[in-house]
C-alpha cells in the first residue's frame, strides 16, 4: 500500500461516526509518513504542469492537500493555487503559508466548487477511501463539474496490480521513538493496512482502508460520468502505463 495514502480511520477505543474523525488529523500520521520523497514529488508536478502547458497564473487546486507542501511548491511555479482537504487541522497548518495567489479551505471533494480551475490535481493516493463505494463517482463528477471549460484533472493513484503483488504482510517501522506495527491485507475489495503502536503509555490502533481500484474500474466510472480520459502514465516522470510492473496510475482527464 502507497504510504503516500490518506487513510480512512477508525480507533476501536474511541468510536468515531465516519472516516473523516481523521487519523491524518492527528500528529502520528504526520509522524509515521515524515519520511516521504518530496523531491520526486516536485518533479513529478514539475513534469506535469509542463505535460499540461499550464499557462502563468493558472487557477489550479491541489484536491486533498494535506498540510499544503505541494499546493506551496505549485505556487512557487507560478500558479494561483487553492489547496483544499477535509482536514481542518491540516488547513490550519497549511494557511500559515497563504499569500494573495495561495490560499487554503476546508472541503469535502465530494462537492464541487464554485469555482473552475484550469488543473485540478489529486495526487499520491488521494481516493478511494470512502465508506461508500458509490462516492468516488461522486467525486469525479465534483472534479468535472469544477474544471474550466480548456482544464485538466489529475489522479494520481497506486498501480493496484503492483501493489497487491509487492503487499508485505507484517513490518514493524520505527520514527521518532515509536514503533509503529504494521498489518497489510486485501478484503473485500479493499486493501487495508492495520496500524498499533504506543505512545505515552497509551495503546493506539487505526485502520487505513483504500479501494483497489484498478484502470478498469477508473474507466467504467468515467465513462458513466461523461469524463474524457486523455491519457495514462506509469510513474512520475510520465512513462507508459504498464498493467503489473508500473509504480502508479496517472490518469490525465476532463
Amino acid at each position: 500500500m502507497s504510504e503516500e495514502q490518506k487513510p480512512l480511520t477508525s480507533n476501536p477505543e474511541q468510536p468515531t461516526p465516519s472516516w473523516f474523525s481523521s487519523w491524518f488529523d492527528t500528529p502520528y500520521y504526520h509522524i509515521l509518513y515524515k519520511e516521504r520523497n518530496y523531491r520526486e514529488a516536485q518533479l513529478f508536478m514539475d513534469n506535469l504542469t509542463h505535460y499540461l502547458n499550464l499557462p502563468e497564473k493558472a487557477k489550479v487546486l491541489d484536491l486533498a492537500c494535506g498540510k499544503g507542501r505541494h499546493a506551496i511548491y505549485l505556487n512557487q511555479l507560478g500558479f494561483d493555487v487553492l489547496g483544499a482537504d477535509l482536514s481542518e487541522n491540516s488547513i490550519i497548518e497549511a494557511s500559515k503559508n497563504s499569500n494573495e495567489s495561495l490560499h487554503f479551505k476546508v472541503h469535502d471533494m465530494r462537492e464541487p466548487f464554485e469555482e473552475k480551475y484550469d488543473a485540478i490535481f489529486n495526487l499520491f493516493t488521494s481516493f478511494g477511501y470512502f465508506e461508500n463505494d458509490d462516492d468516488n463517482l461522486t467525486t469525479l463528477k465534483a472534479i468535472q463539474q469544477s474544471l474550466s471549460d480548456y482544464g485538466f484533472a489529475v489522479i494520481d493513484f497506486m498501480n493496484v496490480n503492483q501493489v497487491i503483488n509487492g503487499l508485505v504482510p507484517e513490518e514493524v517501522k520505527t520514527v521518532d521513538g515509536i514503533d509503529f506495527h504494521l498489518k497489510r491485507y486485501v478484503a473485500d475489495g479493499h486493501i487495508h493496512k492495520e496500524i498499533d503502536f504506543e505512545d505515552n503509555g497509551q495503546k493506539f490502533h487505526y485502520t487505513e482502508k483504500v479501494k483497489a481500484l484498478t484502470l478498469q474500474d477508473f474507466q467504467d466510472m468515467m465513462d458513466e460520468a461523461g469524463i474524457y480520459l486523455l491519457d495514462i502514465f506509469g510513474d512520475y516522470k510520465l512513462k507508459k502505463f504498464h498493467k503489473n510492473e508500473s509504480e502508479r496510475l496517472i490518469m490525465i482527464f476532463k
